[in-house]
């Protein structure tokens, strides 16, 4: 039967329903309205909206009745009369439970109790409840337009919840899904299931997938925009109870912030029917089954390319590798970017420098407002380092390059998470070019960089320092950007030894830092100025420790031959004459830029004099004259 043929049959049998209740009203013609209704019910092939809402609800025959008798006199007019005529001392708008009760056969009094399906179900809606049997009752517009076989989600729910698709499902994120359906199968109460990991767009296709296998179409509403309230609470969860078993849908309920599984498992206790719940973590949720839905690893999400892109992958060649390596983006994120790159030409190094640039933007988004981003624009060139220490950085670079080889084509990623991250603490004076190194690293890797400080980040309050290095980590997982973690000291220090519960504290704060350190997909980085502050225990869980040298003489040459672009017009600058000022990189830079500025204001070329006027202002700053020996033949 088509939808045509389904609506004119299911208006002509409301109307002979209308027909039977109004004979009941005049209390004449029954038996012939009755027959006339079973002769127009039997040429219907499928169960009408009154028998569909009757089987889904549960309805008792009076209670069927009392619904049609509302829906009757909004939709037709002699029926409307009738209801006026057998009670004209009633509203003339509603007609009222005693009516009811009064003319329907198996008339019982539970029927208009807030706990019964007409009411808890929002299907009637109950005016002036002083006295139950002279109170006005009416059918809410929703369940009318029901009747009449229009169906549609309440548009008082249209602003919390939205429909989701499967776009891209992985296959562990499959095997998760008919886990679930087995665990729906055999349990017992109302279906509940708890997605937690780190894909929350893996939660969503899961969940999609579950209720498509139930015949369902799965609906999502983000915990942050559920009201506070209990009596609202309440109205929203009747709304949804009602429509999910009018539209046959599911509900994903949605958590972001830390804050919210308690107003998630209140608004759960309140609902019917298949639900899930996606949160980062798992928390308390009497009835619910759990299961874990994270990022997919490098090898699937490499599969994941493919089949998202189609035949075009095989033009990117090996940046897909690249791409699976160092981001760990989710199934969502790889479906919206090939479906942003279809119709543009894909071959070429421009298209693989293309989908690196936009998976970078893409993973890095959620760091931008827990971090400073750092655009890094050193090269190698811009290092003055010891042949050691130049060395070391670039063993690092090339560990970054080849995690996905190492860790997955080799199997050292099966051996577990920890460990698989590039920890490295960079110990030197300040100025000695720490945060110049991670920029070389992250412009060698074509990645973010962004700086933290710790000092910001440790807190007097217990957990909270865990919690917001949590926040920065997670945030950073999907992009594997380069995290330059500051004054490491600020967290470490000597606090090995436990003298009282403040130092506990501290260690479990370190601990938990380098845990996430180790099973950071990607490159993190710790400065400190004094790499004795740091205990020896803490250090040998690092990766790599670079010692950043104070520069030397033939250094700090090599930093000023350097430290003018080409295009700076110089005249007479010494450069062996320079280095005998002892400073580091850092105050180098300082003074050639501020030298640069009083020459261009002099409207000329830099000069030993401009150098020296800023060389002072730098001692200035520094509470530290420069000795004559060291400026000594400047002019």
């Amino acid at each position: 039967m088509s939808d045509s043929d389904w609506t004119t049959a299911n208006q002509r049998v409301l109307v002979a329903e209308f027909a039977r209740l109004r004979a009941r009203l005049e209390e004449k013609g029954h038996d012939e309205a009755a027959r006339n209704l079973e002769e127009v019910r039997s040429a219907v092939a499928m169960p009408t909206a009154i028998d569909l809402l009757t089987e889904t609800f549960g309805l008792t025959a009076f209670e069927r009745d009392t619904l049609l008798l509302c829906a009757g006199m909004t939709m037709d007019e002699s029926f409307a009369q009738a209801c006026m005529a057998r009670a004209p001392r009633s509203s003339r708008i509603q007609p009222t439970f005693g009516l009811a009760l009064a003319v329907l056969a198996d008339a019982h009094w539970s029927a208009l109790t807030p706990i019964g399906a007409l009411r808890a179900m929002r299907l009637l809606r109950v005016h002036d409840e002083h006295a139950l049997t002279t109170c006005r009752i009416s059918i809410e517009e929703r369940v009318l337009h029901y009747l009449a076989g229009v169906n549609y989600l309440d548009p008082a729910l249209k602003s919390f919840v939205e429909p989701a698709e499967v776009e891209l499902l992985a296959p562990s994120h499959a095997v998760v899904a008919e886990q679930a359906e087995d665990a729906l199968r055999t349990g017992t109460s109302t279906p509940l299931i708890q997605l937690i990991g780190d894909d929350a767009d893996g939660k969503v296709q899961v969940a999609t997938r579950i209720a498509q296998n139930c015949g369902l179409r799965l609906r999502c509403l983000q915990v942050q925009d559920l009201p506070i309230g209990t009596d609202q609470l309440d109205d929203l969860a009747s709304l949804w109870n009602r429509d999910s078993a009018l539209l046959g849908s599911a509900l994903l309920l949605c958590i972001q912030e830390e804050s919210e599984p308690r107003i998630a498992a209140r608004f759960v206790k309140r609902l019917s029917g298949l639900t899930f719940v996606s949160s980062p973590i798992e928390f308390d949720l009497p009835r619910a089954a759990v299961f874990d839905v994270s990022r997919p690893g490098s090898l699937e999400q490499k599969r994941m390319w493919h089949q998202a892109l189609g035949e075009p992958a095989s033009s990117f060649s090996g940046a897909i590798d690249s791409i699976a390596g160092q981001f760990h983006l989710g199934s969502g994120d790889i479906a919206r970017m090939a479906r942003a790159l279809r119709g543009t030409a894909m071959t070429g190094t421009w298209a693989e420098d293309r989908l690196w640039q936009a998976c970078r933007k893409m993973a890095s988004a959620e760091l931008n407002g827990l971090a400073q981003r750092v655009v890094p624009s050193a090269s190698w060139s811009d290092l003055v380092l010891p042949p050691q220490q130049i060395a070391t950085l670039r063993q690092i670079a090339a560990q970054a390059r080849n995690r996905l080889h190492v860790h997955e084509a080799w199997g050292f990623g099966r051996k577990g998470g920890r460990g698989l991250g590039i920890s490295v603490l960079f110990a030197g004076e300040s100025g000695t070019g720490k945060t110049l190194a991670a920029e070389v690293l992250a412009n060698e890797l074509q990645l973010d960089m962004y700086r933290i400080d710790l000092a910001s980040m440790v807190s007097k309050y217990i957990g909270e320092t865990e919690k917001n290095l949590r926040r920065v980590f997670d945030a950073a997982e999907a992009s594997g950007a380069v995290l330059l973690f500051d004054e490491a000291d600020a967290l470490f220090g000597k606090r090995s030894e436990i003298k009282d519960s403040h130092d506990r504290y501290a260690n479990i704060e370190v601990s938990y830092l380098l845990q996430r350190m180790e099973a950071y997909r990607g490159l993190a980085i710790l400065t400190t100025n004094i790499k004795s502050a740091i205990d020896v225990a803490f250090q040998r869980r690092l990766r790599f420790v670079v010692q950043f040298p104070f520069p030397d003489d033939s250094l700090r040459e090599r930093i000023w031959r350097g430290i003018f672009p080409e295009s700076t017009p110089t005249v007479g600058v010494d450069h062996a004459k320079l280095a005998q000022l002892n400073v580091a990189g850092g105050s180098i830079h300082n003074i050639a830029l501020n030298a640069a500025f009083l020459a261009a204001d002099a409207g000329g070329a830099v000069e030993m004099s401009h150098l020296l006027q800023a060389a002072r202002s730098e001692a200035v700053k520094r509470e530290r004259p420069f000795s004559d020996a060291e400026v000594r033949g400047w002019l």
